[in-house]
């Protein structure tokens, strides 16, 4: 018996009588089963609701309670429960009319050993297949749930609640924004809570395909179509049947290209290049882009039909500049994946390493920022995520923008008040507590209390 069997867990026998209790609790002991037994319905309940077992094999023909009856009692208060019910040659028909009340499956007397280890793992397999596959579904909507797309600001409520509207439709869907903002991540999130979830998520990245490759990319080819064409392909459109086909920056499409699109969205079918059969479709497309197709539009470079097509609903995602709200959360979303994934001892992100994030312009967007999390939580060397962690350029910006006195100051009177500056700073952003200071700023506390005298500020904190 594999070590995978064994580890499915324990078991609990249920007959009347004594011999087929042990020789069944026997042969599945042996195959590294945990088993217990019950000599009636009555006391296999009470064992059942005060322990966890993960199968039950139960007689039919037993008194007072019948394993009809046990069968009826476990499935109103533990359905989740696979049970094996056992009856006598000749009495079939209580074993079909067992599985119609919810049997997984049943045993005629007499059975081998091989019969009865065969049943068991068959049961165990395919409740655990059925636990594997719910577990994967509530991760994969736990994952691409809206809520899990990191965005307090008003703008990011008002494109989750769009979105989500149009989740539960078949309309198209256009988002359009800068690079970096997420655009792929929005569509995937639409498409895993649309009623299509169960279909595939195809991408195509127009930006990344030359012409002579991008149709074949979209329709697929037949063998001999073209030089290099060794076996017939299948494209993007048919591998997303019945779910979703996300083209990535539209806007490149050629208008030969356009045309060849807008007659699928038009007709829902199209031939292989080099290929003569009609191919009927139902895909859902969600298109993205960093341009403006209204003006792509308007100088000819993208068909205005195609443009209506694929904008039934438009969703704009504003860069990370303009929802600055946005930039705290995110920074801790991504400080704690790479923390996980370096285990590297990183809290937190410093007050005034917070504070550059918040003045920098982001035009990387998104993208940027992760990027810019990640290398701090590979290069800090403290718990603390400090300014000279970031990435010089966006550092630079906010040594740039801090308040520095006017008035004439040489270089150390100015680098005092910048500490002077951090330090105060600091201590507001942790509640005036002097040892979470001492620790955001990475140096001891008497260090701390030291420069506070020296600075003449007043602090009864801790």
């Amino acid at each position: 018996m594999s070590a995978d069997t064994k580890a499915l867990g324990q078991i609990l026998i249920v007959d009347d009588e004594p011999g087929m209790r042990r020789m069944i609790s026997r042969a599945l002991t042996r195959d590294g089963y945990r088993v217990e037994s019950s000599a009636s319905g009555e006391e296999a309940l009470e064992k059942l609701f005060s322990s966890s077992f993960d199968l039950v094999v139960s007689d039919i023909v037993m008194e007072p309670m019948d394993g009809l009856t046990l069968l009826d009692k476990i499935r109103e208060r533990a359905p989740d429960i696979p049970v094996v019910m056992v009856t006598a040659y000749g009495t079939v028909e209580s074993a079909v009319e067992a599985m119609k009340r919810g049997a997984n499956d049943y045993l005629t007397k007499p059975f081998s050993v091989d019969e009865l280890g065969m049943v068991v793992a068959k049961a165990l397999d395919r409740v655990r297949l059925l636990n594997e596959r719910q577990y994967l579904r509530e991760e994969m909507e736990r994952q691409w749930d809206f809520k899990g797309i990191v965005g307090n600001s008003p703008q990011m409520t008002r494109v989750f609640d769009v979105a989500s509207s149009v989740s539960e439709t078949n309309a198209n869907v256009l988002i359009s924004g800068e690079s970096g903002t997420g655009k792929e991540l929005l569509a995937r999130s639409i498409h895993f809570n649309s009623h299509r979830a169960e279909a595939p998520f195809v991408v195509l990245n127009c930006g990344a395909l030359p012409e002579g490759v991008l149709e074949s990319e979209l329709f697929g080819h037949e063998r001999g179509a073209f030089t290099g064409a060794v076996r017939q392909r299948k494209g993007r459109f048919e591998l997303a049947h019945k779910g979703t086909l996300f083209i990535d920056e539209v806007g490149e499409l050629s208008l030969s290209s356009q045309v060849r699109l807008l007659r699928v969205l038009q007709e829902r079918e199209f031939e292989r290049v080099g290929g003569d059969e009609t191919i009927e479709v139902d895909v859902r497309i969600i298109a993205a882009t960093n341009k403006d197709l209204r003006a792509e539009v308007t100088a000819g470079r993208f068909r205005e039909d195609l443009f209506y097509r694929l904008n039934v609903v438009e969703i704009p995602l504003p860069p990370l500049r303009e929802r600055i709200d946005d930039i705290e959360p995110l920074s801790n979303y991504f400080l704690n994946r790479y923390v996980r994934e370096t285990g590297k001892n990183v809290i937190s992100i410093s007050p005034l390493a917070m504070e550059v994030l918040r003045r920098y312009r982001w035009p990387g967007n998104v993208r940027e920022l992760e990027n810019a999390i990640e290398r701090a939580v590979v290069l800090s060397r403290g718990e603390t995520v400090v300014p000279a962690d970031l990435p010089m350029g966006i550092d630079g910006e906010q040594r740039s923008a801090l308040a520095i006195p006017e008035g004439a100051m040489n270089l150390p009177e100015m680098l005092d008040d910048l500490e002077r500056q951090i330090i105060i700073r600091t201590i507001e952003a942790v509640g005036g507590s002097q040892t979470k200071a001492a620790n955001q700023l990475g140096i001891a506390r008497t260090t701390l209390r030291y420069k506070m005298e020296k600075y003449g500020l007043v602090n009864n904190g801790d």
